[in-house]
């Protein structure tokens, strides 16, 4: 490899030190400064304690990170590595970068501290409420495979050109492991207490759309049929923030609000 200075990112703990051991480097304390790995070794390779690794772009950071993070803009030369991701012995740390949300071009600010619904105030059901349930429900009924393939697979088209296979992975458990810890299991647990088991489909869903809220930038979605740029899940995102989360039997429609997930409205639309 040609001995050349590249620009790169760099993926750390919410405290700046690294993913890896937790406690050898902290870039955040480095910045301006030549960070150096303690035990350097190129001949190791790429996937190795031998080399610091680094990436050309954002979101390949996330083989080996995870959310929450810190992130960083460093320089210096590689060692070993390819076209995308790079092993060095020493970086130096530039500057730390703010704007996560515009740094990887999702919504990592929502994706690492997701809306809980059942956290916000009790809601007194509008007529618009009942009007987005009705969008929803028609929208729900046309999905051909699950609202959630198509979230996935939705937006791995649209960023496979610029992320590989395991970085796409790695994104995606990761922005799973943040909203399934904070929301996923509370929503369902406090749902199935109020209704049978046999709504978890439409739960499920609903939880997987907003989670597709997350990729704002995707113009066209799988197994549905939208215009072009809007997006097709959009309202039990509506629903999801106003403290309302939607179950359906197969017979009647239920909006769950409050604390104790409690029924605010029944009926068939």
């Amino acid at each position: 490899m040609k001995q050349r200075v590249v620009l790169a990112y760099k993926l750390a703990r919410p405290d700046g030190w690294d993913f890896y051991t937790g406690q050898t480097i902290n870039y955040r304390e480095s910045i301006g400064k030549t960070v150096k790995c303690p035990n350097g070794d190129a001949k190791k390779g790429l996937c190795s304690s031998g080399v610091i690794h680094a990436s050309k772009y954002p979101n390949d950071c996330f083989v080996g990170a995870k959310i929450p993070c810190s992130a960083y803009k460093v320089s210096g030369i590689p060692t070993c590595g390819d076209a995308r991701k790079w092993g060095f012995i020493e970086l130096k740390v530039i500057r730390e970068i703010n704007d996560l949300d515009q740094l990887f071009d999702w919504r990592y600010s929502e994706a690492v501290s997701p809306i809980y619904p059942f956290k916000l105030p009790k809601c007194l059901i509008a007529d618009s409420d009942i009007e987005l349930l009705k969008v929803w429900d028609s929208v729900w009924d046309s999905v051909r495979d699950s609202v959630r393939d198509s979230v996935w697979y939705s937006v791995w088209a649209s960023v496979r050109d610029s992320v590989w296979d395991p970085v796409w992975d790695s994104v995606r458990d990761s922005v799973w492991a943040s909203v399934r810890d904070s929301v996923w299991d509370p929503v369902w647990d406090s749902v199935r207490d109020s209704v049978r088991d046999s709504v978890w489909d439409s739960v499920r869903d609903s939880v997987w759309a907003y989670i597709g809220s997350f990729f704002p930038n995707i113009k066209e979605w799988k197994y549905i049929k939208r215009k072009r740029g809007l997006y097709p899940f959009q309202p039990a995102v509506e629903l999801w923030k106003r403290g309302l989360v939607p179950s359906f039997d197969g017979k009647l429609w239920r909006l769950h609000s409050g604390e104790k997930a409690e029924i605010v409205w029944e009926g068939q639309i």
